[in-house]
């Protein structure tokens, strides 16, 4: 039931200039590559593996051809075509092979004419069509699962992280958590990995404040998982990271391990990274794509802004982020039960009212977006190491979490910015968020903000100069907003940034038998 009256003249205005604003970046988008979105095409493609005898250490093939390609013939007609082309050349048998072989010196690529032509886009896409199934068939298991175990009793449902750097003590604790009321579990990546132009391979061991996002971690951790959700009796969901200058490969990888959620923002790598603007709008589209294709739900990055900017002063820059990030995953197929869109619990627990601003907050969100399965995000920059007064402000996100009717509920840490949480943490938050959930029950059905009160009030005004936001970036442009410090006060202009180096123009002949399948699957959803 709606509970704020918002105007649906000012909504479907909201809806059309955020549409306005996104075009001329999608048409960049559209006209571009990257290093990146070519890996994950040999990667649908069946490349695996990594060389182990760099002296820099293991560099994965796919960086070898990819490099190997750009070098000899550019990247402009896309990857698979010299790469096909050279694997019938030489008589290969796999791209693993041809990697090898490349790595040797043995290889040069061209692209290819006439007869060579037709037959390396035939080979592509045979290969890149087996990938694509391989996905297909996961988001079958899922379902079939999902009908078997059950989804939770409840919603929101309960998110929680585990970051070891370990993927064995990973699994422990994944697993702990499910038993303890998880629902799902986010493996947050080792620092840094954002700014790796590679994914590393196979388990590992050493991460920093989080586990790196392999191929194998993925496998391991989704095993682990679907072990527990028979125990417990539902679907326990696994989250991981397609975000940074890997974003088209991780979610290529997710897609072919069985993930359900992955952070996929369109700014968030941007603003906070230092990654190239146009690197990472082209990045995302791809790999948003991949997502709708997987069936899994992405969840954006809003929540990061009120971490450097005021969560009130800035509260419409949330909510113009919302809509372009709807905009631009519909554009790339992703429909609204997949637009885990992001808000947080983040103003100062001083300010007069603080918690009423938070419930307008949350439910201009809820309502904006009322099929997205919006994530909830705990507090964090006010949490000051007072474990007391961070479990009470966490027990009041939780209450305003069920009074606003969010889908995915983030649990909050009373160590937060103390220590990396201990197991003993974890169920402590746990235990408060199943508190609030069972004792609330179904309040949000009781739930009815006064039509001339605060909040209600502060949600017109948020979505007002949400409004006018968006028409000035109508106005100046999407990038030249980005450059100005629009969000997050972070200023980031399209010519730099990290990765910017990895951005290719495409030729007219450009092929990539991944995009136009996946550009077909957008448009038939």
């Amino acid at each position: 039931m709606a509970l704020l009256d918002l105007d649906p003249k000012v909504v479907a205005t909201a809806r059309k200039l955020a549409a306005r604003a996104a075009e001329p970046v999608v048409s960049i988008a559209k006209a571009h590559t990257t290093v990146a979105v070519e890996r994950a095409t040999l990667r649908l493609a069946g490349i695996t593996g990594a060389d182990s005898t760099h002296r820099a250490g293991d560099v994965p093939w796919v960086n070898r051809v990819i490099d190997t390609v750009r070098e000899q013939c550019g990247l402009e007609h896309g990857v698979v075509l010299p790469a096909f082309h050279a694997l019938k050349e030489h008589n290969l048998g796999t791209l693993t092979e041809l990697a090898e072989a490349t790595a040797a010196g043995q290889i040069q690529f061209r692209i290819p004419e006439k007869k060579d032509l037709t037959a390396a886009k035939k080979a592509a896409t045979s290969a890149i069509s087996k990938g694509l199934k391989t996905v297909d068939r996961n988001r079958v298991q899922r379902d079939k699962l999902v009908a078997k175990l059950g989804d939770p009793a409840q919603r929101p449902w309960i998110y929680l992280i585990v970051a070891t750097g370990d993927i064995d003590e990973d699994v422990v604790q994944a697993q702990n958590a499910a038993r303890a009321g998880a629902d799902i579990i986010a493996v947050i990546r080792s620092t840094g990995q954002s700014l790796l132009d590679y994914v590393p391979e196979g388990a590992t061991h050493h991460g920093f404040a989080g586990t790196y996002a392999t191929q194998e971690n993925f496998r391991i951790m989704r095993a682990a998982l679907d072990d527990v959700s028979k125990e417990v009796g539902r679907y326990v969901r696994l989250t991981n990271y397609a975000s940074g200058l890997c974003m088209p490969e991780i979610a290529v990888l997710a897609g072919l391990q069985r993930l359900d959620m992955m952070l996929n923002d369109s700014m968030y790598g941007i603003l906070f990274r230092d990654i190239n603007p146009i690197r990472t709008f082209v990045d995302q589209r791809f790999s948003r794509q991949v997502h709708a294709r997987a069936g899994i739900i992405i969840n954006t990055g809003e929540d990061n802004y009120l971490t450097t900017a005021d969560a009130v002063d800035a509260a419409h820059t949330v909510t113009v982020s919302q809509l372009l990030n709807e905009h631009f995953a519909h554009e790339a197929g992703l429909p609204d039960h997949l637009l885990g869109l992001g808000h947080a619990f983040e103003i100062n627990p001083k300010v007069p009212d603080s918690f009423r601003l938070e419930l307008a907050h949350a439910l201009l969100a809820r309502e904006l977006f009322p099929d997205a399965p919006l994530k909830w995000m705990p507090p964090t920059k006010h949490m000051t190491g007072d474990v007391f007064n961070g479990y009470l402000l966490d027990g009041f996100f939780n209450l305003a979490g069920v009074l606003t009717g969010q889908s995915i509920l983030l649990v909050g840490m009373m160590t937060e910015a103390v220590v990396t949480p201990f197991l003993s943490d974890r169920d402590l938050a746990l235990q408060n968020v199943r508190y609030v959930l069972n004792a609330a029950g179904s309040l949000a059905e009781d739930f009815r903000p006064a039509p001339d009160g605060l909040i209600v009030k502060r949600a017109h005004q948020v979505l007002g100069e949400a409004v006018d936001l968006l028409e000035r970036i109508v106005d100046d442009g999407l990038l030249n907003a980005i450059a100005d410090g629009t969000f997050g006060l972070m200023k980031r202009p399209a010519d730099k940034g990290k990765g910017a180096d990895g951005v290719i123009e495409k030729a007219e002949a450009y092929f990539n038998p991944a995009s136009e399948m996946l550009e077909a699957q957008s448009r038939n959803d």
